[in-house]
């Protein structure tokens, strides 16, 4: 893609693959259909048939000059919906998968995952009321630390999920669970597996930055329109944020990502023209650059394509 700093190879760290097996399983509890969503949501509802969302999203990277990227199975129990996209567009995705922790088949579930391709294990500690110290966690992090080129990715901060807000349904999370700082012995522990913090942390900059200065095996994503700026004590500006976390991460330790999610908006370039304004503003270097906006994904998922 052309950037001020030349063509770069882009790679989006944080896409949200929503399947409809994704809206089956998110409206069960309360007998939702997406004939009945797709009115409040005003989205595009996806066809039965993951394989055509994935050439939904294939077609639209494509067109938006995105390399590779992230797909995020977003509710746990739909890793084969982005297994098929994998499979349907190799060396395409990146395939990201949640997973509840505390259910009592959570390891096997995450190994048949990384036996069939995925990558980054997404753990949302808020979301399913756990500790990251509860004695379930502990096991997920070996496999994942046995299992080269797979990363776990770890929601912290707030935790807001807007398709469930505006279809009504609870959101029971626990924000106790949701400290960056809860990472820290973690990460010690396992110094070789690449943790990742979405959002600079959602809320808890100061905590994501103790982190990144402790913790070389921590890396932050960028995606979203990081709103969570709006708690911060003092003003504070995205330009600021990223002045902060590469003075202590560094460029070798930021993923670019939108937080994209739904169609027909797509791919959320504003998202990208917001991160490359004010990367320029800061006068990173090219190197820099790409590291940023897709080199880093790469090397940390050994992308291969």
């Amino acid at each position: 893609m052309l950037t001020p700093w030349g063509d770069i190879a882009v790679s989006d760290a944080h896409v949200h693959f929503f399947s409809h097996r994704f809206f089956t399983k998110l409206g069960a509890p309360k007998n939702l259909t997406l004939e009945a969503m797709q009115p409040i949501l005003g989205w595009e509802m996806p066809q039965p048939s993951p394989e055509a969302l994935a050439g939904r999203w294939a077609d639209e990277l494509s067109r938006a000059g995105v390399e590779t990227a992230a797909l995020i199975a977003s509710i746990h129990g739909d890793v084969s919906s982005v297994e098929s996209a994998m499979k349907m567009f190799p060396g395409r995705f990146h395939g990201y998968f949640m997973l509840d922790a505390s259910v009592s088949n959570a390891v096997e579930v995450a190994r048949e995952a990384l036996d069939n391709g995925m990558t980054g294990i997404c753990l949302f500690p808020a979301m399913h009321r756990y500790s990251m110290h509860d004695e379930r966690v502990l096991p997920i992090l070996e496999l994942a630390a046995s299992s080269p080129g797979t990363v776990v990715f770890v929601h912290c901060g707030v935790l807001t999920v807007g398709v469930r807000k505006k279809l009504g349904l609870p959101s029971p999370f626990d924000m106790r669970f949701s400290n960056p700082l809860d990472l820290h012995a973690l990460a010690l522990r396992f110094p070789n597996l690449p943790f990742v913090v979405p959002h600079f942390g959602a809320g808890m900059f100061r905590e994501a930055l103790m982190l990144a200065d402790l913790c070389p095996n921590v890396y932050f994503d960028t995606s979203s329109s990081n709103s969570w700026m709006q708690y911060q004590e003092s003003e504070l500006t995205l330009t600021e944020v990223f002045r902060k976390m590469l003075r202590i991460a560094g460029p070798g330790r930021l993923l670019f990502g939108t937080d994209s999610s739904f169609f027909p908006r797509g791919w959320h370039s504003a998202i990208f023209d917001a991160q490359v304004a004010v990367l320029e503003e800061l006068g990173i270097s090219a190197e820099d650059a790409s590291l940023i906006f897709g080199g880093n994904l790469r090397r940390l998922t050994a992308w291969s394509g």
